[in-house]
């Protein structure tokens, strides 16, 4: 940020911590669940342990699935009594989330996908479940979001810029709103972030399920303030 470079992040001052679950030939369900657990300060066998947990767990990923696989459930939860959110992508399939994972898991902030005009995205899942929306881009409308990438295409490249759309860009935006709220009011209970996210939204065009509203970050920062 302030830096004369590509683009500014949500939430600027956050500390990342990356967590890599799936290697060069893939992965299964458990490695995603370790992933959750060793990031939010839970052992892992045969891995040291993180002395700096996070306060939020990001998710942008997911697929179709009729339910929540429980190792996935089992490490969502311990990692919310340990004290993250963890905000998963709502998925990209246009259909009801209830039949993708993570999002049809409990204890999750799922993001919905909107463009720049405020409506849905076309691919966006939706329903019930959803929690809120955030942007994600729409290639239909010509709204793509500029996002930090690798140049590389087979192999790991130079550090680059590149557009991009997808639920993957919504849940990165709604966790940014999470770490902001952390930051100006470290002391609030564990699961606050979640209610004031989702009491401080702009309106989102959107008729099939796509949560409270749009993230608005200021918005929810006063609101934490004034709490």
């Amino acid at each position: 940020t302030n830096n004369a470079r590509g683009v500014a992040g949500a939430a600027p001052g956050a500390k990342i911590l990356p967590v890599r679950a799936l290697g060069h030939c893939g992965g299964t369900d458990v490695d995603i669940a370790d992933g959750i657990t060793w990031a939010s300060g839970g052992e892992v066998p045969g891995v040291p342990t993180n002395h700096n947990p996070a306060k939020v767990i990001n998710l942008s990923l997911g697929g179709p699935s009729n339910y929540c696989p429980i190792t996935y459930q089992r490490a969502i939860d311990a990692a919310v009594s340990r004290g993250s959110t963890v905000v998963v992508a709502a998925g990209n399939e246009a259909m009801d989330v209830r039949k993708s994972t993570p999002g049809n898991c409990r204890n999750v902030v799922v993001g919905g996908a909107t463009g720049e005009t405020g409506a849905q995205s076309y691919f966006s899942n939706y329903g019930s479940a959803v929690d809120l929306s955030a942007p994600g881009g729409d290639d239909h409308a010509g709204d793509l979001i500029l996002s930090t990438i690798n140049n590389g295409k087979t192999t790991p490249g130079a550090p680059a810029y590149g557009y991009m759309e997808g639920s993957s860009q919504s849940p990165a935006h709604g966790s940014a709103g999470v770490a902001v709220l952390v930051a100006a009011s470290p002391g609030g209970p564990p699961g606050r972030g979640e209610e004031i996210l989702k009491q401080s939204v702009n309106p989102a065009d959107c008729k099939s399920g796509c949560g409270t509203g749009i993230v608005d970050a200021r918005k929810a920062v006063e609101a934490a303030k004034a709490a």
